[in-house]
């Protein structure tokens, strides 16, 4: 199984502006490093959380559908299915038509159960699901909390930037930060 991000949010959850703001910086000469700062920020947020903040399409690759006919999408909000490609055992690729599987986006993780199994399928990767992952399209869309987790945490990185080197990075997470995001992880009874 794999899950690789097709496409890149076109914004950040928290403009530029936002972030020297909180920062209480009003020069241009550090922009370049607070952009990256909030990118990396928001991509932690998301590692740590199985959230996609932004919209951003997903790519899942699997060897095989499930013996309960489901599938899981471990990305949250999922908000549509792209399409869904089967691959037969010469390699030739089949769209697996929508009248064939049933979604579950509400549910966290998402589920996409199979009505009509595809067969044969290649033994490795026979399967890719395609959607499309996120809040929305612009930063308004994400939770408060977790844009002010973005902040929070790139200027944190920001304050401790100088004092270890780039291989050491990052250097710590703040505890409100922990605390901002512990309601959004993906829990497991």
């Amino acid at each position: 199984m794999a899950l690789l991000r097709t496409a890149e949010p076109t914004v950040e959850p928290v403009t530029l502006t936002e972030a020297k703001a909180f920062l209480r910086l009003s020069g241009t000469a550090e922009d370049g490093l607070i952009e990256g700062l909030i990118r990396a920020a928001r991509e932690d947020v998301e590692r740590a959380t199985g959230l996609a903040l932004i919209d951003q399409a997903w790519r899942l690759a699997i060897d095989c559908i499930p013996k309960s006919d489901i599938v899981l999408l471990m990305r949250h909000p999922v908000r549509e299915i792209i399409a869904v490609t089967a691959y037969g055992t010469e390699g030739e690729a089949s769209l697996v038509g929508a009248g064939d599987y049933q979604v579950d986006l509400v549910s966290r993780p998402a589920r996409l159960l199979f009505v009509h199994r595809p067969q044969p399928m290649r033994a490795m990767n026979g399967l890719e699901i395609d959607f499309r992952a996120g809040f929305g399209e612009a930063g308004t869309d994400v939770p408060d909390l977790l844009r002010r987790a973005i902040l929070v945490l790139a200027a944190h990185w920001y304050e401790f930037r100088a004092s270890y080197g780039p291989d050491e990075q990052p250097v710590s997470y703040p505890p409100a930060y922990e605390r901002m995001i512990a309601s959004y992880g993906d829990r497991r009874i």
